[in-house]
């Protein structure tokens, strides 16, 4: 990497009055990993607010044109040797494998390791990384740096259990070890009419654990064109992996749309959405549904659909209690692949920390035509905007695993089906679109077959007909169905539907955005 545009972007630190310069010199990489520096988490906060002061330098493709242009498979090749792992010690808790950089992942990243409150970085060694490919690297800067790192626990030490690796995301796993949506330290302008802004971990200093440690420090510096922040991660191992986030921001300008806590993830095709279900698998998607339980208390649940074009969706709220990204449909046989396992991806489930008073959780979905692509985008928008010159301070958690540690007494969304409705045996006279939603858990097992239950459903636009709620003994449950007749607008249409028992309210709130085809496309059948 060259590092003197590093150095002329910001030339002393403000916390500690140490220069840039002398926590990254522009020295052999060797070199540079004989001096350390004081580190700590203010350290950090006091470097981000200064470097708000200048403007934003860009390291996007600092690295040789053979790492720009080498093939996924040969850059799959570039395999780092686990001998060479951080902290291979018989009783250490975590060790810790670096990533090339090259194809993708094209802005190097500065690794530090701090012990006992002194950080040093990690040179970059061609050596700790083994290639076999086809392509001819070349010799490659001794400055190169890497492009992020990933953790492993015992007893092994083979499966990741988190890796941070391009622009600010980062991805964890719990007790089934299977990868799956991301997060990441923030997004800017998601969903608008021009390309949003990626903000990068530019630097991550990685705290060596002690034996005996159940946490693993990391710290990272974000920076974008528009902000700067200082974020403090405390991973947590286990069936669920939870990471307790600290960040601060610094903003270089004011943000139109701040999206806090942003999770990224894929839906192709599921049970209620088949536009582009041409695979022979039943369903293809990472999560299936949008989790929130506000600050009011209540729980609602909103299927994910592929849409046609791009569509933003804001769930106003004040103080949420938590919100996320879930694949509650863990059947291996609804997805029927045995090679990336969608049923044992973890959800994600973002736990707010204090107070973050009024906003909106924020709910991007975009086109896909193929599982390649993350296509489904979720984070917290404050209200109030953010502006250049103050500090915001946040503090979250994340739950990566099979069940979100909040969970609703209510019943739950189990299904949710569509298709044409319509009375199964009489002529069709007018287009109209069949729901049929699955409720399960709560009260509903328990209740007397007598007790009179009721589907409440609200639309946006249309008509609702024949509506019914009924026993589905199957899943100890409920089934509730309506068929929706819309109007002639293509214009979507936002339902709302929940179970109640006379007064009390029996299970969470089902919502949907349901956008009816052109008129010259309603086919009756």
């Amino acid at each position: 990497m060259n590092r003197r545009g590093f150095l002329k972007s910001a030339t002393a630190l403000a916390a500690y009055g140490i220069p840039l310069a002398a926590l990254l010199e522009a020295l052999p990489a060797e070199a540079a990993t004989a001096k350390a520096q004081a580190f700590d988490y203010a350290w950090l906060k006091g470097h981000a607010r200064h470097l708000a002061e200048s403007p934003y330098v860009s390291h996007q493709g600092e690295l040789p044109k053979s790492l720009k242009d080498i093939s996924w498979d040969d850059y799959q090749r570039l395999q780092f040797k686990p001998e060479h792992s951080l902290w291979r010690t018989p009783d250490s808790p975590f060790q810790a494998r670096l990533f090339h950089l090259g194809l993708y992942f094209q802005t190097p990243v500065h690794l530090f390791e701090v012990v006992d409150g002194q950080a040093r970085e990690l040179a970059y060694k061609p050596e700790y990384f083994k290639y076999d490919g086809k392509a001819k690297l070349g010799k490659l800067p001794e400055d190169l740096g890497y492009a992020g790192f990933r953790i492993q626990v015992p007893p092994k030490f083979e499966l990741d259990v988190a890796a941070f690796l391009g622009a600010s995301y980062f991805r964890a796993v719990g007790k089934d070890k299977q990868y799956g949506l991301s997060a990441r330290g923030l997004a800017i302008d998601t969903g608008l009419p021009r390309p949003e802004e990626f903000p990068i971990f530019s630097a991550y200093w990685l705290e060596r654990p002690k034996k005996g440690d159940e946490h693993l420090t990391v710290y990272a510096l974000l920076d974008s064109p528009s902000t700067t922040g200082a974020y403090r991660f405390l991973l947590t191992p286990g069936d669920s992996l939870v990471m307790e986030i600290d960040a601060a921001l610094y903003p270089r300008k004011a943000i139109e749309r701040l999206g806090i806590a942003p999770l990224t993830s894929m839906y192709q095709y599921g049970e209620n959405d088949r536009r582009m279900a041409w695979d022979w698998r039943p369903e293809i998607h990472d999560t299936d549904g949008l989790a929130m339980w506000t600050g009011a208390g209540e729980w609602l649940w909103r299927p994910l659909v592929n849409p046609t074009g791009v569509r933003v969706n804001s769930y106003f709220d004040n103080n949420p209690r938590g919100f996320g990204l879930l694949q509650r449909d863990r059947n291996f046989d609804h997805y029927q692949d045995d090679g990336v396992f969608y049923e044992k991806r973890p959800s994600l489930w973002v736990e707010p920390k204090g107070d973050w008073g009024l906003g909106a959780v924020q709910l991007v979905e975009i086109p896909t035509v193929d599982e390649t692509f993350d296509n489904i985008v979720a984070f917290w928008n404050p209200k109030e905007p953010v502006q250049p010159g103050q500090e915001y301070l946040l503090s979250y958690k994340l739950h990566w695993g099979a069940v979100p540690p909040a969970t609703p007494p209510l019943a739950t969304v189990h299904d949710t089906r569509t298709g044409l409705g319509g009375v199964i045996g009489q002529k069709r006279t007018r287009f109209s679109w069949r729901f049929a939603i699955d409720f399960a858990g709560g009260k509903l097992a328990e209740l007397d077959p007598k007790t009179p239950v009721e589907a409440v459903i609200e639309a946006s636009r249309g008509s609702v007909e024949i509506t019914s709620a009924r026993p589905l003994h199957a899943l100890k449950g409920y089934r509730a169905m309506f068929d929706l007749v819309p109007d002639d607008s293509l214009e979507p249409i936002n339902i709302r539907l929940y179970l109640k028992s006379g007064k009390e309210t029996l299970s969470e709130t089902w919502l949907y955005q349901y956008t009816p085809p052109p008129v010259s496309e309603r086919k009756l059948y």
